[in-house]
């Protein structure tokens, strides 16, 4: 049929056409994120180039070629080797406040002062060592992570797809570098490591990473190698990541007993790890010349999340303990310290350093080429720690032999920075040269000024130079690197505008359909829409324009997008607040609407309890307390179980409708069990139930709930359809289809769901009551911030921390990716997108009681355009949130905030035209 006899067709609201038109904006949805992600989402240019000793004959720092190496020979490649073996423990999700004294900090937390081992060793006099604030780069997910402390480069947002299966690094890495130059390497732990790097290992000992709800598996395995493979002497490097601590602050968040107990077992165990390398330390040991790293690879919020660009998630720790004598501090210059005294009183001293220079520096104190993408800057106080060049016998800096030993020290470092700069300078050349964008001109002609600036300074510099001369030397290539570190932070990302504006482009056209076809409909079918012939703009209609209007300009800004969830309860609060006035004025519905405005506020309280699980372990400190917090899901759940009975029994439809319902019935008695079994209670259950604890209840649920959907789908193939009774039909099919996902979105959500599905059910049913007063779009608008509401009360906000990982695995202990993403996809989007979208019918079902067959074609127009309008809202706001992307692309937190509130809504974008062309097959019928 041609387009013109489409648009001008009386058919509007039947079910083919009604899937026709959703369905054509589903696709151009999906063209347009498409596009503009290609152009959005792109990884900088990986370079198939790789560092070699021999390079280093091109560098201007005066560094002869170096001598040919054997396996395990330590000769000197760019820089001589300050140490012989090195030992790396990482401690996944390793806050900062975990390693560093609780004086450091305004408040004393539960979680502080459990490594007692490292403040020990940190305020030894004899002892070189020194605790690190460690600074990570955004995302903060454990691949980027990885990827960047190995590449010392900046992972990119698009890599964040991959933590959930690891590709292996294609491009140079530390340990690359280190098997090429004979390094052999142990690993044990977070089997991520094997995924990035699968042949790269002379012995390794994986265990599987994604169980969130396995904290020791992990960490057992660790431990079982660790202490024995320090006695050998079959390995130079050794790495031994623990995660414990990462799974802890996920299921039960920082301030659990979980948590500090696996603190208390990382001390000890730590305490065993240098015991053993002490041991081995004397003259001719096996760790004569060992550097131990304590490390976390990023920090985790008080939920136990991370993923976004909050100081709690990039600011972790790096502990270095050096088995040499002590040597003399580095000079005030190149000192950051701050000092404090701990506990016990001894004078703890904390330094910082950015992860983006681990790479670099590991690899000075190795001796190993540096990886080619490396931007990071050798960083002077853990070099000075170990290079082994100030074994002084006192701190007089007026001795004429310490003044020696500084001078010759900072020449060395000089030189060091010299290679460092060198490389760094080489790869940016590369990159633009190789790159479809790389830098820009300004940008190439200020780094290279910088750098020729600190060269010609290093070359007038004679043997002899002063200190003076050797700190200005040293500063001006610092300040180098720093300056082409800071470029790469906010111009690494390659955006492609052309593709971002065309998809840009194209959402903007679906929106300029949506809006004709909605105002097509309103045209054609005046008698629904406006059966007072009235010609004036409802007032409903205006509020609802300015409100969304005003929710999407919010996007544009950092500060709203961080505050999104008040900011949604205050708009539905303002539309609550107009019906209230609306009830008031026409004198009836006034309980409705007061009820809605109380619930409203009970949604903003929430919002603000559910971000932190903090305050519930201080409420569950009292057995009382934990008694009726176990017994707190049940009374919602013994509500649905009477409403969908009486559903049931008032109901004269469908014998497979009642079958689906009952089967909801059963599941939530199934999921008061569970919770039951899970609780305090469980000790009072006959033992008869204690087969089915953990996955079994949960696993029937997601099998009920399948041939549930199944179910639905047999009856609408072999529906009779009649109209004269499409209201009533249409609410228990609603009832079935809300029912059958909701049992299964409770027991993700935890002992909340119930109550969050319950204050849903009242919410949604006051909205249609009160939907008879005012114009659709005015409740289709509160429909769609109350959805809004209802995702951030369940504990979720537009970030990766955002996401309740431990949903994925209720009812799984082992990682697969598909059905731990449709669990996630459930738990994060249920509340706020899958029952809102599917629960429109509602809106118009609830108001009739007529079953003339006109009546019902009416209901049919009226509900195309509820679907449209909502749909509406979603691709207006969503266009906004691309807008603010492309405008604030260049901004220091657009990996942190910006991209992921992109991610989340183009998702829940794509999810709810998905949702809209099911309903349109199931709710419409042929007029």
């Amino acid at each position: 049929m041609a387009v013109t006899e489409w648009w001008r067709s009386k058919s509007w609201g039947d079910r083919r056409w009604a899937f026709l038109v959703f369905f054509s904006v589903l696709l151009l949805h999906c063209v347009a994120i498409l596009l503009f992600t290609s152009g959005f989402l792109l990884t900088r240019t990986e370079l198939p180039h790789f560092s070699h000793c021999s390079d280093v004959s091109q560098s201007p720092c005066g560094i002869p070629d170096p001598l040919p190496r054997r396996k395990h020979e330590n000769i000197t490649c760019w820089t001589k080797p300050a140490v012989d073996r090195l030992v790396i423990v990482v401690l996944d999700a390793l806050r900062f406040d975990f390693v560093a004294p609780s004086t450091f900090f305004e408040e004393k937390k539960p979680w502080m002062d459990k490594l007692q081992v490292l403040h020990k060793l940190t305020s030894d006099p004899e002892s070189a060592a020194r605790i690190f604030k460690a600074i990570a780069d955004p995302p903060t997910t454990s691949l980027q992570r990885l990827k960047g402390l190995t590449t010392g480069g900046l992972p990119t947002f698009i890599d964040i797809g991959n933590s959930f299966g690891a590709p292996a690094i294609v491009e140079d890495n530390l340990i690359h570098q280190l098997v090429e130059n004979g390094k052999r390497i142990v690993m044990m732990g977070d089997d991520t490591w094997t995924q990035l790097f699968p042949h790269h290992f002379n012995k390794s000992y994986p265990y599987p990473s994604f169980n969130v709800k396995d904290l020791d598996t992990v960490d057992n395995g660790c431990i079982s190698h660790l202490i024995p493979t320090l006695y050998d002497d079959d390995w130079d490097v050794l790495i031994a990541h623990f995660l414990g601590v990462d799974h802890a602050g996920h299921i039960f968040g920082v301030d659990s007993t979980q948590m500090i107990e696996k603190l208390e077992q990382y001390n000890e165990q730590l305490e065993k790890v240098v015991e053993v390398l002490q041991s081995q330390s004397g003259k001719g040991g096996l760790h004569e010349n060992t550097l131990l790293l304590v490390m976390g690879d990023h920090g985790q919020t008080i939920n136990g999340d991370h993923g976004g660009g909050s100081a709690e998630e990039v600011e972790t720790s790096i502990f270095a303990l050096s088995l040499k004598k002590p040597s003399l501090p580095v000079p005030s210059e190149f000192d950051d310290s701050s000092c404090k005294l701990d506990l016990n009183g001894r004078k703890v001293c904390v330094n910082s350093i950015e992860q983006l220079d681990f790479a670099a520096t590991v690899s000075v104190l190795l001796g190993i080429p540096f990886p080619y993408g490396s931007i990071g800057r050798v960083n002077p106080l853990l070099y000075g720690l170990v290079a082994g060049t100030w074994n002084l016998k006192d701190h007089d800096m007026s001795n004429g032999h310490n003044k020696q030993k500084l001078q010759e020290w900072m020449q060395n470092y000089a030189k060091v920075l010299c290679v460092n700069s060198w490389q760094v300078k080489r790869y940016i050349d590369v990159y633009t040269a190789s790159s479809v964008i790389g830098f820009s001109i300004d940008d190439l002609k200020h780094v290279e000024e910088m750098y020729s600036h600190a060269l010609n300074w290093s070359n007038s510099l004679d043997d002899v130079a002063s200190f003076d001369a050797l700190k200005k030397q040293i500063d001006l290539y610092s300040n180098f690197l720093a300056s082409v570190a800071e470029l790469a932070r906010t111009k690494f990302t390659e955006f492609n505008l052309r593709m971002m504006g065309i998809g840009f482009g194209i959402l903007l056209m679906s929106i300029f359909v949506h809006l004709l076809i909605i105002m097509r409909v309103d045209h054609m079918h005046k008698d629904v829409f406006a059966p007072n012939k009235t010609s004036a703009v409802p007032f409903g209609l205006i509020v609802s324009c300015i409100i969304v209007a005003a929710r999407a300009c919010s996007f544009l800004s950092n500060s709203y997008i961080l505050e999104e969830g008040k900011m949604t309860s205050f708009f539905l609060a303002s539309l609550g607040i107009l019906a209230l006035r609306q009830s008031i004025l026409k004198k009836k519905m006034i309980p409705e609407a007061a009820t809605f405005v109380f619930l409203i506020f009970i949604l903003r309280i929430t919002t603000e309890l559910s971000l932190s699980k903090q305050g519930s372990h201080e409420v569950l400190d009292s057995k009382t307390w934990t008694y009726i917090a176990d017994l707190a899901p049940l009374p919602p759940l013994i509500i649905f179980i009477y409403l969908l009975y009486k559903s049931i029994a008032c109901s004269s439809s469908n014998r497979i409708l009642k079958l689906v319902i009952t089967g909801s019935i059963f599941s939530y008695i199934l999921v008061a069990l569970h919770w039951t079994l899970q609780s305090n209670l469980s000790n009072k259950i006959p033992p008869i139930f204690d087969n089915i604890k953990g996955n079994f209840i949960p696993r029937v649920i997601y099998i009920t709930g399948i041939t549930q959907l199944l179910s639905l789908v047999v009856f609408r193939f072999f529906e009779k359809v009649e109209r004269s009774k499409w209201e009533q039909t249409t609410m228990m099919k609603g009832v079935a289809m809300l029912s059958t996902w909701s049992s299964t979105l409770m027991i993700l959500s935890g002992k909340q769901g119930p109550w969050i599905a319950l204050g849903s059910v009242l919410g949604g049913w006051m909205i249609s009551r009160l939907k008879g007063m005012e114009h659709d779009a005015k409740n289709v608008t509160q429909w769609s911030l109350f959805g809004s509401c209802l995702f951030f009360c369940t504990g979720h906000w537009c970030a990766f921390d955002g996401l309740r990982y431990a949903a994925a695995f209720v009812g799984f202990d082992e990682f697969t990716i598909i059905p731990q993403a449709i669990l996630l996809t459930i738990e994060t989007y249920g509340f706020s997108h899958i029952l809102p979208t599917l629960g429109l019918p509602f809106l118009v079902a609830y108001r009739y009681t007529s079953n003339k067959s006109k009546q019902t074609r009416q209901s049919l127009i009226q509900l195309f355009q509820v679907y449209l309008i909502y749909g509406l809202i979603m691709a207006f706001t969503t266009a906004f949130t691309i807008l603010c992307v492309i405008i604030q692309r260049r901004h220091l937190m657009v990996w942190g905030l910006f991209a992921p509130k992109f991610v989340f809504d183009v998702v829940g974008l794509i999810l709810t035209d998905v949702l809209i062309c099911v309903s349109s097959l199931f709710y419409f019928v042929r007029t």
